[in-house]
């Protein structure tokens, strides 16, 4: 094809849609040197920093342990019910404990109640070795599952998250980790935000704060190591949305617990949503070659939404991107693009675009006309 990368200039009725929609961010004032904020239902990052530096996670990687976990389940692997072996590893973990001993045979819930509550690492140590037969082919099997999820910034050494070098997860990857957790196996979303569990006559509390506080927060988990600092992912719902968050090397666990309310009303109140685009409008036409028609209408798959900064001052820009010209024939649905959009200040939001449209090969005449072009532009008689 003659062409290389072409920008598409959008639809008019986008820029209506845009114009006078000036914004700026709403500054995040945490403390955190380490966070990230996104919106679940947008999937639009509203804050971030140091987000994709692998960082030692400590506890908050008893979600890879927990998803390897609701993975069995799912494919029948395993059920609620099937009983789990207590080695003498697993119970001479140190850290968090959910204190199992080597005579105990706990059920899968009790170990998902003893990790998603307790942070056990004597609970995450006994499903590595039920799953992997070792702690250490565990995490080769969570290794692979990370990269399968999109984790790009992630090294899986144990299943507890206890302190290794080659142990890291950025805070991007944690994040979708959580959606994961809570988009994939809802059905058991809700044991990472129990109150307490009693294992062994011994009661113990949710290390994850402000699971009462009315902020809507209601789970996933803490972490804490000299080298991490205090941590937390977290997830809370107000309404019809829910934001997803990730944070760690804060000094003790009251700066944790101060920093998650922050972030919290921090991503309810200071955005609105702003409806875009339709799902199948078209926002843009890219240019096909060798087609019975020359051109194939851009369309999203999904409405577009995004979140606006209720602080006004800044601006919003948009633009479509493909590869092109298209080569035909063109499927209706077939990806070829991607509409950006730029608040200022703001992680630029991404949205796929498909074909909205079938285009069939073309026949003798568009071919024939199609080498002329080619045959034109390379004897300098036509110019692209």
């Amino acid at each position: 094809m003659p062409f290389g990368f072409l920008r598409a200039i959008l639809a008019t009725s986008l820029v209506i849609a845009l114009a006078g929609t000036a914004t700026a961010q709403s500054p995040y004032g945490g403390r955190a040197p380490n966070y990230y904020v996104v919106d679940a239902g947008t999937g639009q990052v509203l804050a971030e920093q140091n987000a994709d530096i692998p960082l030692p996670p400590a506890s908050m990687s008893k979600l890879m342990t927990l998803a390897m976990l609701f993975d069995s389940l799912r494919d029948g692997r395993v059920q609620m019910s099937t009983t789990w072996t207590v080695s003498r590893r697993a119970h001479e973990m140190g850290g968090s404990s959910m204190f199992l001993e080597t005579r105990h045979r706990p059920t899968t819930e009790d170990l998902i109640r003893g990790i998603a509550v307790l942070s056990g690492n004597d609970a995450a140590v006994a499903v590595a070795e039920g799953l992997g037969g070792t702690e250490e082919a565990f995490a080769v099997m969570a290794q692979r599952r990370a990269e399968q999820l999109g984790m790009t910034d992630t090294s899986i050494a144990n299943a507890s998250g206890w302190p290794s070098p080659h142990h890291r997860m950025s805070l991007r990857d944690l994040g979708i980790l959580a959606e994961y957790l809570i988009e994939e196996h809802s059905e058991y979303y809700h044991y990472l935000g129990e109150r307490d569990f009693t294992w062994n006559e011994i009661t113990q509390p949710n290390r994850v704060p402000l699971l009462e506080a009315g902020l809507g927060l209601d789970g996933l988990k803490t972490g804490h190591t000299e080298e991490a600092g205090y941590a937390l992912t977290g997830s809370a719902r107000q309404g019809s949305r829910r934001v997803i968050f990730a944070f760690s090397g804060l000094n003790d666990a009251g700066e944790r617990s101060t920093e998650a309310e922050r972030i919290i009303n921090w991503a309810f109140r200071q955005f609105s949503q702003l409806d875009l685009i339709e799902a199948g409008q078209p926002v843009a036409v890219a240019d096909v070659w060798m087609g019975a028609v020359d051109t194939v209408p851009l369309v999203p798959v999904q409405d577009v939404s995004i979140l606006m900064p209720m602080m006004a001052g800044g601006e919003l820009s948009a633009r479509v991107e493909y590869d092109g010209p298209v080569a035909a024939p063109v499927i209706d649905g077939q990806e070829l693009g991607r509409l950006i959009i730029e608040v200022d200040g703001m992680t630029p939001y991404v949205a796929p675009l498909v074909a909205g449209a079938d285009v069939e090969q073309g026949g003798f005449m568009p071919r024939i006309r199609t080498a002329a072009m080619v045959l034109g532009s390379q004897l300098g008689i036509w110019q692209p």
